[in-house]
């Protein structure tokens, strides 16, 4: 609910007392926003373009719809595996982070996962924000001391000959993993294969979409 203070005039979107819907830190985002807007700060139009080209320009899609063209086109895959960077440019992908792509195929035989053990980092332009499990240190803890462990506690269970990689993410190179193609997606176009890849696939802890699976 969006109330004046007696001492000043600005908007906050909380009722303290009343009762809202913002987490604790949502709040303290709204109110530190407003804060720095009024003295100037921020740009109000420029955080409105970064919220617009994160809604609309960055996330998984892009990295769904690399990952759907590597499954349709041979020469796009090999391209990929040899240099991200340079592939997913040709698709009009250009950004800081995808100076330093790498993308790593998943097989029948090995399965890879990315981490980053430092911190956070993460293809933001290909996946969007990072999750926050991705972030926690539990996570970045034991992804290279357990990855099987990780993966079978967000359910994803490989079998025991399986190997798995595991890729450290750093400020210079952010990893993509290229899952498999599901079966029974012969003939499907890009646009219908891209449906089917989500962003844990593409950091390896989890699986795309099978053809008929609820979404």
């Amino acid at each position: 609910m969006a109330h004046d203070h007696d001492d000043h005039d600005h908007h906050h979107d909380h009722d303290h007392d009343h009762g809202s819907e913002l987490s604790e830190m949502q709040i303290r985002v709204r109110a530190l926003e407003s804060i720095l807007t009024e003295k100037g700060y921020v740009d109000p139009p420029a955080l409105d373009a970064i919220i617009e080209a994160y809604e609309t320009k960055i996330g998984p899609h892009n990295g769904a719809r690399v990952v759907a063209k590597a499954w349709s086109d041979p020469a796009f895959k090999k391209a990929l595996l040899e240099d991200a960077t340079k592939a997913v440019s040709t698709l009009g992908h250009v950004s800081r982070t995808g100076d330093h792509l790498v993308a790593v195929e998943n097989t029948a035989s090995r399965h890879n996962m990315v981490v980053c053990t430092l911190c956070s980092c993460y293809p933001w332009e290909m996946l969007g924000l990072p999750p926050v499990w991705y972030k926690a240190a539990p996570y970045r803890s034991r992804a290279v001391k357990d990855p099987r462990g990780v993966l079978a506690d967000l359910g994803l269970t490989l079998p025991k000959d399986t190997e798995i990689r595991v890729w450290d993410s750093t400020a210079e190179t952010r990893f993509l993993v290229l899952p498999m193609r599901p079966k029974g997606t012969e003939g499907w176009s890009e646009e219908q294969l891209a449906e089917l890849v989500t962003r844990d696939s593409m950091i390896g802890t989890g699986f795309p979409k099978t053809p008929g699976a609820p979404s």
